[in-house]
């Protein structure tokens, strides 16, 4: 699914992400609790902060080309402080690991950068 604006996106997220969490499977929720303790700053075990990780989750989900992932992956590093700059230079290093077929992923992961950005 596609969305023309990230507002959209974060919408249909937040009402999907309610209603997954809502299932009593104690498997689904060891695997939420999973994915948010991956992103969890762990500098003062000698691990990465939680910006370095998002921006390791915004280049994994583009070269699996997953654009739901993408959307909140570049959600959360802006939020996090990378820059426009930084985060242009991360999808080169997803289009060069993931090829060509990472382009049309890139492009619509550009439009959201633009507009949660201010720089449409």
């Amino acid at each position: 699914m596609s969305y023309e604006h990230f507002d959209e996106f974060r919408a249909a997220r937040d009402r999907a992400q309610t209603r997954l969490q809502s299932v009593e499977h104690l498997g689904l929720k060891r695997f939420l609790r999973m994915d948010a303790a991956a992103y969890e700053d762990l500098t003062a075990k000698g691990g990465l902060d939680t910006k370095t990780k998002e921006l390791l989750g915004l280049v994994a989900s583009t070269v699996l080309r997953c654009d739901d992932c993408i959307n909140y992956h570049v959600e959360q590093c802006l939020e996090a402080g990378w820059t426009v700059a930084e985060l242009e230079d991360a999808f080169n290093v997803a289009m060069i690991v993931g090829g060509s077929i990472t382009i049309p992923h890139i492009r619509r992961a550009m439009l959201m950068v633009d507009e949660l950005s201010g720089d449409q």
